[in-house]
């Protein structure tokens, strides 16, 4: 491999380390995200994640359900972090994100948290993907200072809700080299609905422009593979609940119309999406066409899409997107 990740660098000159410290003592009066608890997680205090001290993993593998371009041939190294800092009532992995009591079992040290990378690299994944990692942005990042020192030397990816501070984004400057959020959602009524978040248009794009701020709008490629950029995901929702215009408005008019979008179809009502009749069915194709419609209005040209019947299925929906091996339907 001939990609050097970003946090080499930072490790050699001492830096990573510095952060690493810094982000640690943050969790003396948490600001992890922007829901800003204050609670004491170094004595395991738990705010509005339920989450105390040590890093919670529900599980990790190598992963292939990933857009294609990140999962390659070996999949993506992912660790999948207990809780959660939103609480959608539609969430498809409530088990993990929203039954913290189960899930305090799954508390880990921070040298088993490096060894997991470690492990995930030995198996030939081409990245580790740290999934929902925002409550645990702090713990993570001496875990991979850890992991560095074993000799960890994948691009890392942050695959987030979207719902970050940007103030612990800024300790990431360097270190992450593929940022994969979330923007979920246009109108701040509809975050708090269905995810009980405040202000989440402004945290969120905040985030996101912070993301766009250190890797920029150019995906860079290794054999196939990205290890460098920024994907955002936008996941599709009964009768227009994401208020999807404002969201690729955003992007076009603050971040770049080169943007990557991957534009997600797999809705389906779960967890307590049965407790509202505007959220409690799937997409529609129309729904979905509209929404590609919208992307073309913005100029929005990089990206893929899914196939309405398969979560899996992506393919890329502008000419610009062809040039990569990767853009196809599984």
């Amino acid at each position: 491999m001939n990609f050097i990740p970003s946090y080499i660098k930072l490790f050699e000159s001492g830096e990573l380390k510095k952060r690493a410290e810094f982000a640690d003592s943050i969790l003396n009066s948490c600001r992890s995200c922007p829901r800003n608890c204050l609670t004491n997680r170094k004595e395991n205090e738990l705010g509005k994640c339920l989450s105390g001290y040590l890093p919670i993993v529900s599980s990790y593998t190598p992963h292939f359900g990933e857009e294609p371009v990140l999962s390659g041939a070996r999949g993506a190294g992912n660790i999948f972090f207990g809780n959660c800092n939103l609480r959608c009532i539609f969430c498809q992995n409530f088990e993990i994100s929203q039954n913290w009591k189960a899930e305090r079992k799954n508390e880990i040290s921070f040298e088993r948290l490096a060894d997991i990378m470690i492990e995930l690299q030995e198996k030939g994944c081409h990245n580790i993907g740290l999934v929902s990692p925002t409550h645990f942005s702090a713990q993570i990042l001496k875990g991979i200072y850890l992991a560095v020192r074993k000799g960890l030397k994948l691009p890392i990816i942050y695959n987030t809700n979207g719902y970050d501070s940007v103030e612990m984004l800024k300790l990431y400057d360097g270190i992450i080299d593929i940022y994969l959020p979330d923007f979920k959602y246009g109108e701040n009524e509809y975050a708090k609905s269905y995810s009980k978040v405040d202000n989440y248009f402004e945290y969120t794009s905040a985030a996101i422009k912070e993301m766009f701020n250190q890797v920029g709008d150019k995906l860079i490629y290794e054999n196939g593979v990205v290890v460098r950029g920024l994907i955002i995901r936008h996941l599709v929702l009964p009768n227009g609940l994401a208020e999807s215009e404002k969201v690729f408005r955003f992007i076009a008019e603050e971040l770049s119309t080169n943007v990557h979008i991957s534009l997600m179809s797999q809705y389906y009502p779960t967890n307590k999406a049965y407790k509202d009749i505007l959220i409690n069915r799937t997409i529609r194709t129309s729904e979905y066409e509209k929404t590609i419609g919208l992307m073309e209005k913005y100029g929005l040209h990089n990206g893929w899409i899914q196939e309405m019947e398969s979560s899996e299925n992506y393919r890329p929906f502008f000419e610009q997107s062809r040039e990569n091996p990767f853009n196809y339907i599984l």
